[in-house]
């Protein structure tokens, strides 16, 4: 297969297991690729269920990896299936999780660094500490495979230690990692939404260099395009949002409540679409 650069076919890859995201995920993936990189590309879903795909998206097996999953963490381990071999799919690719949101051209991610580098975004939460984030991250297929050998010798210390994937993988990766300059990804709650208090006078915007909005977190691009901080609740107007903290009916600390209000972000029904 091709490496991805110098006008070859761009390789992309996702992982769509279980039931949290139906196929309408991947190929709205596929359609925001499409508009958003020089072509000729190709996007691998590695999947448990391969139904409804776009017929130009090429369906692949989960890899098989046998490990007892951790019991206590949050980080999406299933992931680690890719950090081995994946088949006919070699060189470089790029991993797109499923529910970003792409909002600029792609070709650069491919041009950036060396081919061999394994490259990540770098991970707003913890500056200090330069954690990446696994929502995007570029990799040469089979370089991480000796972090599957580290996993899979004890999972559950692994997760216990590194507490999410993308730091084990941060952490671990052969040769270590680089991040993507730091403007070519947003994070949707730390750099589309408004500061409190103007998050309930102006929508989430998109910055202006931006590449890629992640949505790393509960909230996802749904809860954005109706107004809502995650699933279970419902959009409520300034006024009934601080009405429903004074009284309590909340989830968390009023201080919490007032600043996770969200308006509703419609250049999300715009751009993630087929």
């Amino acid at each position: 297969m091709s490496d991805g650069r110098n006008g070859s076919v761009k390789q992309f890859i996702c992982i769509k297991w279980g039931t949290k995201y139906g196929p309408e995920y991947v190929n709205r993936l596929y359609a925001m690729i499409a508009r958003n990189v020089t072509p000729p590309f190709r996007l691998y879903c590695f999947t448990d269920d391969d139904s409804a795909l776009h017929p130009d998206i090429a369906a692949r097996p989960l890899p098989v990896f046998d490990y007892e999953p951790p019991k206590r963490t949050f980080g999406k381990w299933p992931k680690s299936r890719l950090w081995g071999d994946l088949g006919d799919v070699t060189g470089t690719v790029l991993f797109l999780d499923l529910d970003v949101i792409i909002t600029g051209s792609l070709d650069d991610f491919f041009d950036y660094g060396d081919p061999e580098d394994t490259i990540l975004g770098l991970n707003p939460n913890t500056p200090l500490e330069k954690m990446g984030q696994t929502s995007v991250y570029r990799m040469k297929v089979g370089r991480l495979a000796a972090l599957q050998d580290i996993f899979k010798a004890d999972p559950q210390a692994a997760a216990d230690k590194y507490r999410f994937e993308q730091r084990f993988v941060t952490r671990n990766a052969p040769g270590g990692v680089k991040f993507w300059p730091r403007a070519w990804m947003a994070h949707f709650r730390m750099h589309c939404v408004p500061n409190f208090p103007l998050n309930y006078f102006r929508e989430p915007r998109i910055p202006p260099k931006a590449r890629i909005v992640i949505f790393a977190g509960g909230l996802n691009p749904p809860d954005a395009l109706a107004g809502r901080w995650d699933a279970t609740l419902t959009h409520q107007s300034p006024l009934e949002h601080l009405r429903a903290g004074l009284a309590g009916r909340r989830k968390e600390s009023f201080v919490k409540h007032m600043r996770h209000y969200l308006r509703p972000t419609p250049w999300v029904k715009d751009l993630w679409t087929e």
